[in-house]
């Protein structure tokens, strides 16, 4: 990587402060269970307080989760409802307010994080079901982002800039922007894994983001510059995809686990990401040509 990159990428990462994602995950958060009677309540709660938690981490949880009757809890910001619903039926068309199904108490997470995302992080920290949905889902859209803003600064008239982290004008080159959004991943990813956030506390995966931003710049050159004009694009918004959804599985896992991809397991997961991120970038460049004509 040449110094004028690596300067780039510098410039790029003051723009990010950890502190903002330590002050994200502090939002006030309050489960509120309903239910008829101790079983149901103990449903739900052996599913958003799995057994083989730590007596620590158990009692940290259980001040967040209330048994609550109707009327008798007040609802403050950042609290959720969820009412024992086996029916699945529950759509009471409030934004905080749930049913949970003991035969796919998994619906009751995604249904969550789709009316509430802003709340994603704190109760991935906080509520171990939610940890690996929010984690798959960071790693996508922020994989997503990267295509797209990959493709935003080599098509800015067919594709325009919508809203992505940043303002465009700030990165001067492509590396720059997507180097410092896969760092943005870890910091999101670390919160949502109960680890510790920050360029110290992540010193050794923030260097291999940035060592790897190399790798991934070279092979999207080499692509598009064999390619005639405009046939490099997808594979080159298809590389930023890959490279990054791959930071981000092995990331997970290593916040998971304790162990991140080995080298073969990372080539597996880039072939398959490759493949999926041509079928994403070749869907958004259509889906703007389209609405153009």
């Amino acid at each position: 990587m040449s110094i004028q990159v690596f300067d780039h990428v510098k410039d790029a990462i003051r723009n990010l402060d950890p502190n903002d994602i330590r002050k994200h995950t502090d939002r006030p958060l309050r489960l509120l269970l309903y239910a008829d009677s101790e079983g149901q309540y103990r449903d739900m709660e052996d599913y958003l307080l799995p057994r083989d938690l730590s007596v620590a981490k158990r009692a940290q949880v259980r001040r967040l989760i209330y048994r609550a009757s109707e009327g008798s809890t007040p609802r403050a910001a950042g609290d959720l409802e969820i009412f024992f619903d086996p029916s699945g039926e529950l759509d009471s068309g409030d934004s905080d307010v749930f049913g949970f199904n003991p035969a796919a108490p998994e619906a009751t997470v995604h249904r969550i994080l789709q009316r509430r995302p802003d709340l994603a992080v704190p109760l991935a920290l906080n509520v171990l079901p939610f940890r690996q949905e929010v984690s798959a889902r960071m790693v996508k859209k922020i994989a997503k982002e990267n295509a797209l803003f990959s493709l935003a600064t080599a098509l800015p008239d067919i594709i325009p800039l919508i809203s992505l982290p940043w303002a465009m004008g700030e990165f001067a080159s492509d590396t720059a922007f997507l180097t410092a959004n896969q760092i943005r991943m870890a910091f999101l990813l670390a919160a949502a894994n109960d680890r510790d956030v920050g360029y110290h506390e992540q010193r050794g995966e923030i260097a291999s983001i940035i060592l790897g931003a190399f790798g991934w710049r070279a092979l999207a050159r080499e692509l598009v510059g064999k390619i005639p004009w405009g046939g490099g694009l997808i594979p080159k918004a298809a590389i930023a995809y890959a490279g990054t959804r791959v930071a981000g599985l092995s990331l997970e896992r290593y916040y998971r686990l304790g162990k991140a991809y080995t080298r073969a397991e990372r080539r597996l997961a880039y072939e398959h990401a490759l493949d999926r991120g041509k079928q994403i970038v070749g869907g958004l460049i259509e889906g703007f040509q389209q609405r153009r004509s």
